[in-house]
């Protein structure tokens, strides 16, 4: 049994997006969703920051490890990616070179590609007040890293190594919120192509579906922008 320490963002999304796909494919883990309401403040608890110590979801606890040894936690998606990949032998090459290829795009997305669009989301929706630099950075940030993608997927089905790997997992639910971030995928035909392909799969609906359990029109309260966006201390 592996536990899922997740709220529906896209960080969230990139895990169950694996889960499903691996077992829509035939691997069988069970897992079980234990919600991190980051509104509420979840991510600071004691037994959350003992998984993940950045206060930051997703992170998993693994029961049943490939060693048999311990249960094993993992923070950070990335890596949580890389250790399914690894546990499950799926979404990531056999050979060295398509593990670099899978890798290379898996970290542009959790080194630009995510934090970029988290930031054009922030000042374009949950700041305070506006600020046009601000604003204006992250949008051409933004378009450009759409740029870069479109780009890559130009006559691919896939971003990386030719079929559906850990990469697809981590920038499609980034790219799923492009209405957040100002973006006409019209704009970048080959996202979109993509986009929607892999939107259509029923492992994909699924991941998405299960979001909306949890997600919640709620008003932005100080105590919520306390959480999201401060830095309030941790209980002890």
């Amino acid at each position: 049994m592996i536990d899922l320490h997740y709220w529906p963002t896209p960080n969230g999304h990139k895990i169950t997006l694996f889960l499903e796909e691996a077992n829509e494919a035939g691997a069988a883990l069970e897992y079980s969703i234990k919600p991190v309401d980051i509104g509420a403040g979840d991510q600071f608890k004691p037994d959350f920051l003992a998984i993940s110590p950045n206060n930051r979801m997703p992170a998993i606890v693994d029961h049943a490890p490939s060693d048999g040894g311990a249960a094993v936690s993992v923070f950070e998606s990335g890596a949580i990616l890389q250790y399914l990949a690894a546990k499950t032998g799926r979404f990531s090459p056999g050979d060295a070179r398509g593990q670099v290829e899978v890798n290379e795009w898996l970290f542009w997305q959790v080194g630009g590609y995510g934090p970029m669009l988290g930031q054009n989301h922030h000042f374009t929706r949950y700041a305070p007040e506006q600020v046009p630099y601000a604003i204006d950075r992250y949008q051409r940030e933004t378009e450009r890293l759409y740029g870069v993608l479109d780009r890559r997927l130009a006559g691919r089905e896939f971003i990386a190594a030719d079929t559906l790997s850990l990469a697809d997992f981590a920038c499609h639910p980034w790219a799923h919120e492009h209405a957040w971030h100002h973006v006409d995928l019209a704009r970048y035909p080959n996202v979109q192509r993509w986009h929607d392909e892999l939107a259509a799969r029923p492992a994909f609906q699924r991941a998405y579906e299960m979001g909306k359990v949890y997600r919640a029109d709620k008003t932005m309260t100080d105590e919520m922008r306390r959480h999201l966006f401060g830095s309030p201390a941790q209980p002890t």
